[in-house]
């Protein structure tokens, strides 16, 4: 019995532009930034080929460059010159971050610029928020107290002329306390796009190097979730949705496509992180000539919009902006 259905039949290559289900688009692509206030001229990062910390000068020209491309939003990141137990920097009405979204803005007002609200690269610790002494007499991440203090950073970004926060912290009750100091503040039009699901990977090496915020001491599993588990994954977006959350966001990426699909059913727009190690491990490859980069970087991609995000944070973007426009 040969099969009436020959699915093959619309597989022709003139027919394959048709019926493609899937199309990653530029306007999909966030990148990723690292600004550095205690450098003159860009950095390269060793773990991430391609990447840079990027002095604050550099930031109008980054801005251009990257819109030059087609690019439309950015996420940053700061690396303190100074920093402490209790991430004073990180709210300072000059600090790195809110310097590099002025220059970034005034170069580009349209550019959508995106901050990370969080305080590993504050901290003299490299922990996410405020340290102590815990109800069993060990030390680990203080919820309530760091929440007061993702208050402080999340209204200084909007102050500064972000137009989107995203708290990246994982603490309990994140999304409500800075919904409430934003609206408290004059900032109730600010989105909040929450690291939602967050899993504490090993996939996020190379960023510490790029951020300068390798821990001091134990880990961020207390915080951070259980690559294990998926339904706690889900409830933890769940609950970010009833506390106002405008976007969710699945990180890593690559890793967790069952998560990301069925985060998408909540009806949130849902954001993915394509973290430092999905891209190092194929720049690695690449370099040894074991993978095609082009190739392989778009079909990752594709595969995390197929799986159902809105929008994909990459260190690719740029490349895959250019390589998108040559397709067409």
């Amino acid at each position: 019995m040969f099969p009436e259905r020959r699915l093959r039949r619309l597989r022709k290559r003139t027919f394959q532009p048709l019926f493609k289900e899937t199309r990653l688009a530029v306007s999909d692509l966030v990148m990723p930034l690292f600004f550095d206030e205690t450098i003159e001229e860009a950095v390269p990062i060793g773990s991430m080929p391609g990447q840079y910390r990027y002095p604050l000068g550099d930031a109008g020209a980054v801005a251009e460059r990257l819109q030059r491309t087609g690019l439309s939003a950015v996420l940053i990141f700061g690396i303190p010159r100074e920093k402490d137990a209790v991430a004073t920097s990180a709210y300072d009405g000059d600090g790195v971050v809110q310097r590099a979204i002025a220059g970034m803005k005034a170069a580009c007002p349209d550019l959508v610029v995106i901050t990370d609200v969080c305080a590993c690269e504050y901290t003299d610790h490299g922990h996410c928020g405020i340290v102590g002494e815990t109800c069993n007499g060990g030390r680990d991440l203080l919820n309530d107290p760091s929440l007061a203090l993702m208050q402080k950073i999340a209204v200084s970004h909007a102050r500064a002329g972000a137009d989107i926060v995203a708290p990246s912290c994982m603490l309990d009750g994140m999304v409500r306390a800075i919904r409430t100091a934003l609206d408290g503040s004059g900032f109730a039009e600010v989105p909040i796009m929450s690291y939602s699901t967050k899993f504490a990977s090993a996939y996020y090496g190379p960023f510490r190097e790029a951020a300068d915020s390798g821990f001091s001491f134990g880990d961020r599993t207390t915080y951070q979730m259980d690559p294990a588990n998926a339904r706690e994954a889900l409830l933890e977006s769940e609950e970010d949705a009833a506390e106002g959350a405008d976007i969710l966001m699945v990180k890593p990426a690559g890793l967790y496509l069952d998560v990301l699909a069925e985060i998408r059913e909540i009806g949130l727009p849902v954001a993915a992180y394509q973290v430092s190690g999905e891209y190092a491990q194929l720049k690695a490859a690449s370099a040894l000539g074991w993978l095609d980069e082009r190739k392989c970087a778009l079909e990752a991609l594709t595969c995390i919009k197929r799986a159902g995000a809105d929008l994909i944070i990459t260190y690719y973007a740029e490349d895959a902006a250019r390589w998108l426009h040559e397709e067409q």
